[in-house]
């Protein structure tokens, strides 16, 4: 098969595991700068012009898009879309994950556990919002924020009512959430393919830090999920419309607590930490469904 990545650094390790796993696998593949495309729209002729060269010829695409050109990347995804190309990722799922406001409604609407959380359109009312989830210490996070940036720790209720006045008066949206103190910096991320949980790890902050990204130095560990994780994990993903997906969740006396679910999850901090061939499930995973897309259009 012909299988494109999109993906604007080539040197990632999440880039280069699948690179690995297609070519292990004897498909042809390309990786294609996304922000670099130019899109066509023509009556019944969509087209991705990519370097003056027409993307036509694809069976699949994995999108690999950063949290700061999704708009543009859902758009590249939707036009293959159109060509009926396979996406690993749909452009709609893509969106709905990215949307932390959205998604957090979805979880909830699909029954799942999750900090209580509260959103605000700059209300001066810090008061109400910090009682309604519990009071401090509880977590303010930016709505467009990843890794862990922008996620603050409001140690007390001062605290927190200074945080917000200073992000309403810079007009930030942010949501705030209940501080869940018995994980004491430690999360778990599942990973999911095509509605299996592939690999999980335990992430756990660094001292005197309580977020558990580990591009801020955290550590991971292989973990073994519980039945209510697991079906917490694949539940979540269900809920995002994603095939493949990093479901992130917090271990707690009320069950796992689901924060977020990521429609572009690394793939190095799982592989190291379970061993598995991350890369080739999800390859196993577009050999599938490409097919059945392939026998469904000659048909």
């Amino acid at each position: 098969m012909n299988i494109g990545i999109l993906s604007r650094n080539p040197e990632l390790y999440s880039t280069k595991r699948l690179v690995e796993a297609c070519e292990l696998r004897n498909h042809t593949i390309q990786i294609i700068d996304h922000s670099k495309c130019d899109l066509v729209m023509e009556k019944k002729q969509p087209q991705v012009l990519y370097h003056g060269e027409y993307l036509n010829d694809f069976d699949a695409i994995i999108p690999r898009i950063g949290a700061s050109v999704t708009f543009f990347g859902s758009a590249v995804i939707r036009q293959f879309e159109m060509m009926k190309t396979f996406s690993v990722t749909d452009s709609q799922a893509l969106l709905r994950s990215r949307d932390k406001l959205r998604s957090l409604q979805l979880l909830a609407r699909e029954g799942l556990g999750m900090p209580k959380t509260v959103f605000t359109n700059y209300s001066k009312h810090t008061d109400e919002i910090i009682d309604s989830v519990g009071g401090a210490p509880l977590v303010i996070k930016f709505l467009e924020g990843t890794q862990g940036i922008g996620v603050v720790l409001a140690e007390n209720k001062k605290a927190a009512e200074s945080v917000l006045a200073a992000f309403n008066g810079l007009k930030a949206r942010v949501i705030v959430q209940e501080f869940i103190k018995e994980c004491k910096g430690t999360d778990i991320r599942a990973f999911v393919v095509d509605g299996e949980v592939v690999g999980a790890m335990r992430r756990k902050a660094q001292p005197g830090e309580f977020r558990s990204n580990l591009h801020l130095g955290a550590t991971a560990e292989i973990v073994t999920l519980t039945r209510s994780q697991k079906s917490a994990a694949l539940k979540a993903a269900k809920a995002m419309g994603l095939h493949v997906a990093g479901v992130d969740m917090l271990p707690s006396s009320k069950g796992p607590l689901i924060l977020e679910v990521n429609s572009s999850p690394g793939l190095q901090g799982i592989e190291t930490s379970t061993g598995v061939d991350i890369a080739g499930k999800i390859i196993e995973f577009i050999e599938r469904n490409a097919r059945k897309r392939r026998k469904k259009i000659s048909a």
